[in-house]
């Protein structure tokens, strides 16, 4: 029976605080089991919200929301929301953490508040999500960036916060980068001496990787990891314009670092936790507890496989903030479904890129600071 699979019962608030279910690999789930679980554990997230934070009351009674009986009917917040509101479904005494997205100084950044149960869910997500892609030993470590970046510990940037949220498989980390993000050739050499013939894992956000990269390259030098891990994440948009595809990085990695294997993942401050890796075969793949939408940026409407519009992004992780429905601001598509020649099981799809300039509006539009 498929609600004997992962226990669905979300009767009272206890089922929703049980971590149980973390316990499963991540992408092990057939497609009818994985959305009935998910659909019962959203339902009860929005019920959850609705209670505890009023600005998101407002929103589902304006659009006069009713239990959803598919994904697609669950009521999404545009993401730029948690720039210009305080939306959060605990006590000011139960914040343990705030985390702010990047952003420049003309931007707002989203502010996610998070309790220690949170916290705790989104952390153990993606242990099991990365366990699947470095393992469960812990490797050495070299970070594309410089110990400055992690700031104050109460809260945290987004650059910061994944750069903690990865050191947790690595072990005996190094920082690559000088402040002025030059390389530190003293740091890389003895890493290099240490640890050049072994398994390690490199992580970075995808710009300050690529700085690195040219940075090596125009140094004529080449560093060594064959059984290095590359995993990175983040800043298309500046590589974008500077005609830098996925392709390109992993190439330029490739013949920089001696690494044959780079992922890429996609995430979000937003819904920290739910991150959604590359495969070998480029695709990026959805755990059992989050699920990727794509919808008609005119009509709304899911769009058929392989057709392009806005990504949705759902995820079981938050109970501390409305943030299990989101709207993004990224155009994305879907590939497939359960069929990945990597073998996993979820949602395969890609990022397209951003919308241009784009503010998604609807009823969201009515909360007020």
């Amino acid at each position: 029976m498929i609600e004997q699979t992962l226990q669905i019962d979300f009767v009272g608030e206890a089922s929703l605080t049980d971590e149980t279910w973390l316990n499963r690999e991540p992408y092990s789930l057939e497609s009818e089991v994985r959305q009935h679980w998910l659909l019962a554990r959203l339902n009860a997230l929005t019920h959850w919200h609705q209670r505890a934070c009023e600005p998101y009351a407002r929103l589902v009674d304006c659009v006069q929301y009713q239990e959803a009986t598919a994904l697609q009917d669950l009521y999404p917040l545009a993401v730029r929301l948690f720039k210009q509101n305080q939306l959060k479904s605990i006590a000011d005494e139960e914040v343990f953490r705030v985390m702010t997205s990047s952003g420049t100084t003309t931007q707002k950044v989203s502010r996610i508040y998070l309790d220690r149960q949170t916290a705790s869910l989104q952390s153990k997500a993606l242990v099991r999500i990365m366990q699947s892609w470095v393992g469960k030993a812990r490797l050495p470590m070299l970070i594309a960036d410089y110990p400055g970046v992690l700031g104050e510990r109460a809260q945290f940037s987004a650059r910061g916060a994944g750069i903690r949220g990865m050191l947790i498989f690595g072990r005996q980390p190094v920082y690559a980068l000088n402040e002025d993000l030059t390389p530190n050739w003293l740091a890389i050499d003895e890493f290099i001496e240490r640890w050049g013939g072994q398994p390690i894992l490199l992580f970075g956000f995808t710009f300050m990787v690529w700085q690195m990269l040219e940075a090596i390259e125009r140094s004529g030098r080449r560093l060594e990891f064959p059984q290095g891990i590359l995993i990175h994440s983040g800043g298309w948009k500046k590589l974008q314009n500077r005609a830098v595809d996925n392709p390109t990085f992993k190439a330029s990695a490739q013949r920089t670092l001696g690494v044959e294997r780079v992922h890429n993942f996609y995430g979000m401050v937003e819904q920290v936790g739910s991150v959604f890796v590359e495969c070998e075969h480029g695709h990026l793949h959805t755990p059992f507890f989050a699920e990727v939408l794509i919808r008609d940026l005119t009509t709304g409407q899911l769009t058929a496989p392989g057709e392009p519009g806005v990504i949705e992004v759902l995820s079981a992780l938050p109970l501390s903030y409305p943030g299990h429905v989101l709207l993004t601001e990224d155009i994305g598509r879907v590939l497939g479904v359960d069929d990945c020649p990597c073998g996993r099981k979820g949602t395969r799809f890609e990022v397209l890129g951003r919308l241009p300039r784009a503010e998604v509006r609807g009823c969201s539009d009515t909360v007020e600071s």
